[in-house]
């Protein structure tokens, strides 16, 4: 049995990390209050805005804008979006095991790909994904990991417009988004998006998605308004407004994804850190209970000696 001034020493070590924790813990609950409700009041705007893009996509017989456009996948972009920090449980680990199926030979996506082909590159926003993924050679062509916590429009315009200039010159074929999925404070979901072309089915998944993914609200989202019946009237250049509201909505859905992002790490990191607050609150109970023990067993011994020196005395 270790001595009781080690364990002393361990007693006061593990009441220091918790005190670490324990503020980390509140931290993380201050942020993911301000993150959630600013993901919150993004949905309803990312919902309204895509309805009103599928509505325009239905009542127009051809749309030639390059973000529109279908083509034969060959080369693909994906997104991968993680935290900067650690310290926040399966978060990292959940999207970027996400992101290493998509390169398996059995992909969702419908392509036959191999971890060795060429066909993928990667953007990374956060260093945690950026480290993973520079870790098995993938080839990442830009890694952002000065965005702040608090997310605004104007801070992800240098990601949205390197994205869309990337595939409107036809470097790639298609543009895939792995972020996580805010649905509670315990649960977060790690998910694969196409942003990228634009079409009909893909908006109306996302739509769907985020009405599923509301359940956190008082009342769920409304998702059919029959905005497909609505007949529209141009002013102007059509090609120019479809233009200006594919970019402004593409990079909406990119903010979005940033968001739901950002609340679930907080989330997930608040979660992680009062599991290990809690942790070192019952290792603190054992190691004061073998304290005890051992102290009791030293007095023991102790009055043992005492008393054996006096029977030899005597």
């Amino acid at each position: 049995m270790a001595s009781t001034k080690e364990i002393k020493s361990r007693i006061k070590s593990v009441k220091n990390t918790k005190k670490i924790t324990k503020a980390m813990e509140l931290v993380a609950a201050s942020k993911m209050k301000r993150a959630v409700s600013s993901t919150l009041a993004s949905r309803l705007y990312a919902e309204y805005s895509w309805e009103i893009l599928t509505s325009l996509a239905n009542s127009s017989e051809k749309i030639e804008h390059p973000l529109f456009v279908q083509r034969e996948v060959k080369n693909i972009l994906l997104v991968l979006i993680t935290s900067n920090r650690g310290l926040c449980g399966a978060y990292n680990a959940q999207v970027i095991k996400k992101s290493l199926a998509l390169l398996s030979p059995k992909s969702d996506f419908g392509l036959a790909l191999s971890p060795t082909s060429g066909n993928i590159d990667i953007v990374t926003i956060g260093r945690k994904g950026d480290t993973a993924m520079r870790r098995i050679s993938r080839n990442v062509i830009a890694s952002f990991t000065e965005l702040p916590d608090t997310i605004k429009l104007a801070d992800i315009v240098p990601v949205s417009s390197m994205i869309m200039d990337e595939y409107t010159s036809g470097n790639y074929d298609k543009v895939l988004v792995a972020y996580t999925d805010f649905v509670s404070a315990l649960t977060q979901k790690a998910n694969i998006k196409q942003i990228l072309p634009i079409s009909k089915e893909q908006i109306k998944e996302l739509i769907e998605t985020v009405g599923d993914n509301s359940q956190i609200e008082s009342k769920p989202l409304s998702i059919d308004r029959g905005l497909d019946s609505i007949s529209y009237t141009f002013e102007g250049d059509q090609d120019a407004l479809l233009k200006s509201l594919a970019e402004k909505l593409s990079r909406m859905q990119i903010y979005q994804m940033l968001l739901e992002s950002n609340a679930s790490e907080q989330s997930s990191r608040m979660v992680a850190m009062k599991n290990a607050s809690d942790a070192a609150g019952e290792m603190i109970d054992d190691l004061t209970l073998v304290f005890n023990k051992a102290r009791q067993a030293s007095i023991t011994q102790e009055i043992s000696e005492i008393s054996a020196g006096m029977a030899s005395v005597s």
